[in-house]
């Protein structure tokens, strides 16, 4: 990474721009831009990266007040520092911009002493406020992961004595954040902040602390419990409770009485069949009943000395079918909503675990008392190193990674954009934009805008396929992103982040795979398989079809003499009169007719045809007989039509393939309606013994 401070030069004249650079010297990274919405778009993908603005008032595009009010409006003013730069000594004007955040102002014309010194003292007075910051973090975090620590040791002696590791304690502490975390966003019915859900699930690491007076012979039994032994073991409940009660000195601090809440009756039942004391409904504290639940789930999916665990699914199945008591259905539905988080967050251990929504806030109070800031450096370290990875991993990727932002309208390409798709890394107004649209086409963007403010801050993710043009060439990305919504209620949508991954060559490659699963490899007519299916699909059940105009006909086509091909020019000269063969029957029809392999020289066709198929099919046979480089072309053809109402796939090809059998043994060399046979002909192949595909031509072999 680039260890000099960056600084934003933001001035429509070049030369003001130049003149400043000049001034502030090589010790710094300087970037610059020629009005407001460019110093946006910097902002937008530098982020905190950006140390110091310089900035003017009387710009093009957007002024110097539009630009602090953007800063304002996306927290960007309390992270980087600006400084105002202008030749405006009017009161009102100056009282205007230290209103909307700027930390000092430089009246021009410039004094070289003055720029240096302005700046210098507001990069020390960040640099030292940050790493105030840092340090408050720094101590607040440790605290919290020595408390953490000490709950996790003290439950842990529970668990051991109870034959079990302390995963069990941070499973169900883990689990009880999750749930509650999701109920609040599923109703208002409960009043919980996040500092309640914090403060629950550290308490919920105590609910077991009674087991302590329990004897070790029952705790430990590998059977069931007799009548006595149980009701011992139901003690554990009040005993925990009395223990906490116990505490003088602490009894009322808010955590103590959240412990004794769960301790007391984390194993009442919604039912009220639960103990302690019998409570049912509402009348358990939510505390309560969510610990019970991740108390039961984790209990079931661990193994125990007297069961072995059962598995995510079935854990859930027998919580929702009520074989481990009943529950909150609120609760319930939580827990199968969170479901496919579960086991990729539970047993992660002690070292897993990350700093509390508590400690963040608590983090935030400090700052705001040093100096009005929501950001900690840790925090800052850490968003420029995540930018760092994303800029590396953008680059390497080959995807086009995309920052939008709705107000100003203006998307920030990753770099690679420009090489791949011929666009600038900025954009303003995008979906105005000529040379944007013109890639992404409008109908692109009005789709992919449309799906991502239909989505909801719980589900904010879009997927979709979309062509683009390229210097000229169509090509296939696929689109992921994320909508950005406020944290008003109701949520405005602000934005998206994502990427665009070049999927053409995939695409390539499925068309190439669905073309060779549905054709035939050497003629490249259909398959016998897809020719079935399509045949299907037009046939229907004809229950909506008009009966004297969606008639269709379906053709066998047979090559009399093929065998001899093959036997007199060998195998390669056969393959290609069967190429000639297949090509002359697809000339022979439209373009939506269906011409299909079915057989080594057996074809299918299948048309639509409302008047009489005579002359049709008389024509198509004409024009297949002939010859190829002086080998003769006799076909035979049985024809079926869905005159009288069939409309069956199978039903049709039997009767074409009858009719084909009756004209090889009659001569060859022609064709032959299946409704021109008498009933006889029509019955003397039920038995499917002899027909066209299944070895007619074996009797060419003496002929």
């Amino acid at each position: 990474m680039n260890n000099k401070q960056t600084i934003l030069i933001v001035d429509d004249s070049m030369l003001n721009r130049a003149l400043l650079a000049d001034m502030i010297g090589d010790s710094f990274r300087i970037l610059e831009a020629e009005d407001g919405k460019q110093a946006v778009a910097v902002m937008q993908k530098e982020g905190s990266g950006i140390s110091l603005v310089l900035l003017d008032y009387v710009m093009p595009q957007m002024d110097g007040f539009g630009v602090l009010e953007v800063m304002n409006r996306n927290g960007w003013i309390k992270d980087i520092p600006v400084i105002m730069v202008s030749a405006e000594s009017d009161a009102a004007y100056i009282e205007r911009a230290y209103e909307l955040g700027v930390t000092d102002f430089i009246n021009r014309p410039y004094d070289v002493n003055i720029v240096r010194r302005r700046v210098m003292n507001t990069l020390m007075l960040y640099q030292k406020q940050r790493n105030l910051m840092g340090m408050v973090a720094d101590q607040v975090y440790e605290r919290e992961k020595s408390n953490n620590l000490m709950v996790y040791i003290l439950s842990h002696i529970v668990e051991f004595r109870n034959g079990e590791s302390g995963m069990h304690v941070l499973n169900v502490q883990a689990m009880t954040e999750m749930i509650l975390t999701h109920l609040v966003r599923l109703t208002d019915q409960y009043d919980l902040t996040p500092e309640d859900i914090s403060l629950i699930s550290m308490a919920s690491s105590l609910h077991d602390i009674g087991k302590i007076a329990i004897p070790e012979e029952i705790l430990n039994k590998p059977g069931r419990f007799t009548d006595e032994e149980f009701a011992i073991m139901k003690t554990h409940s009040a005993v925990g409770a009395q223990m906490l009660d116990d505490l003088e000195l602490y009894k009322d601090e808010k955590l103590v009485k959240v412990a004794w809440e769960i301790c007391r009756w984390h194993h009442e039942r919604y039912d009220g069949r639960g103990y302690p004391d019998g409570l049912k409904g509402e009348e358990i504290p939510i505390s309560a009943q969510v610990v019970a639940l991740a108390d039961v789930y984790d209990a079931l999916t661990s193994p125990r000395v007297y069961k072995p665990p059962f598995s995510h699914e079935e854990a859930l199945r027998m919580i929702r079918d009520g074989e481990c008591g009943t529950f909150n259905p609120l609760i319930l539905q939580c827990l199968t909503e969170v479901a496919g988080e579960l086991e990729s967050r539970l047993n992660r251990g002690v070292t897993g675990r990350e700093v509390t929504n508590d400690t963040q806030r608590l983090v935030e109070t400090a700052l705001d008392a040093a100096g009005d800031a929501e950001v900690s450096s840790r925090t800052l370290e850490l968003l420029d190193y995540e930018r760092m990875k994303y800029h590396f991993f953008a680059s390497m990727s080959n995807e086009v990674q995309f920052e939008f932002t709705e107000e100003p309208p203006m998307i920030v390409l990753s770099d690679w954009s420009e090489r791949k798709l011929g666009l600038p890394e900025i954009v303003m107004d995008p979906y105005n934009d000529e040379a944007f649209c013109q890639v992404f086409g409008s109908e692109n963007l009005t789709a992919m805008s449309t799906l991502l403010r239909a989505t909801t801050p719980d589900d904010p993710v879009v997927d979709m396929e979309m062509q683009v043009t390229v210097e000229g060439e169509t090509r296939w990305l696929h689109a992921l992103a994320r909508a950005l919504w406020s944290e008003e209620n109701p949520p405005s949508y602000m934005g998206s982040i994502g990427k665009f991954i070049d999927i053409d060559d995939q695409q390539a490659q499925l068309r190439d795979l669905q073309f060779k699963a549905y054709h035939d490899p050497l003629t490249e007519v259909v398959n016998g398989a897809f020719a079935r299916k399509v045949i299907a699909d037009r046939l229907g059940d004809g229950q909506d079809r008009d009966r004297d105009t969606d008639r269709f006909v379906l053709a066998v086509c047979d090559l009399d003499l093929f065998k001899q091909a093959n036997d007199n020019y060998g195998h390669q000269f056969g393959d290609k009169v069967l190429q000639h063969f297949a090509s002359r029957l697809q000339d022979s029809v439209r373009g939506d007719d269906i011409v299909a392999r079915v057989g080594g020289d057996e074809f299918l066709l299948c048309m639509e045809c409302p008047v009489n198929p005579q002359p049709l099919i008389e024509r198509i046979h004409g024009s297949l007989e002939g010859e190829f480089e002086g080998f003769p072309l006799s076909v035979s053809m049985g024809v079926a039509t869905t005159e009288g109402g069939v409309r069956d796939y199978d039903e049709l090809f039997r009767r074409a393939d009858v009719a084909l059998y009756h004209m090889k043994r009659s001569g060859r060399g022609g064709f032959v309606f299946y409704d021109d046979l008498n009933e006889e002909e029509q019955h003397s192949l039920t038995d499917g013994s002899h027909t066209a595909l299944s070895g007619i031509d074996a009797g060419e072999e003496g002929q």
